[in-house]
């Protein structure tokens, strides 16, 4: 079976998504600005979260293929943490990495 999908519109780089979806143009750069922000919260999030399991394993001299069984995912999954490649993970999987290591994640909310 062959499934061809045709896209009616496409938002280039650096595009406002919200503006394409027909927002007034005031709105739509508010709302680009806020999902800005919040993705970059998620960012550090998910950054500081990888630095702890990364100093975890550093501080344990673990290879990467030990720590992977530790933390219950595969050693490529290691490797990912270890080079930030934070877009591969959610948050809920980088907590519970760090639960394996026995670190509980504390967080504050302001």
């Amino acid at each position: 079976m062959n499934i061809e999908t045709i896209s009616a519109h496409v938002t280039p780089v650096g595009g406002n998504v919200f503006a394409d979806l027909g927002f007034e143009p005031k709105e739509a750069v508010e709302l680009q600005a806020e999902s800005k922000r919040i993705i970059s919260e998620k960012l550090i999030i998910k950054e500081r979260l990888m630095s702890e399991i990364s100093i975890w394993i550093a501080a344990k001299n673990l290879k990467q293929s030990d720590a992977a069984q530790i933390l219950g995912v595969t050693r490529p999954r290691v490797s990912d943490v270890i080079n930030r490649k934070s877009i591969k993970f959610t948050i809920d999987a980088l907590v519970d990495m760090l639960a394996r290591t026995g670190k509980h994640v504390i967080f504050s909310v302001q």
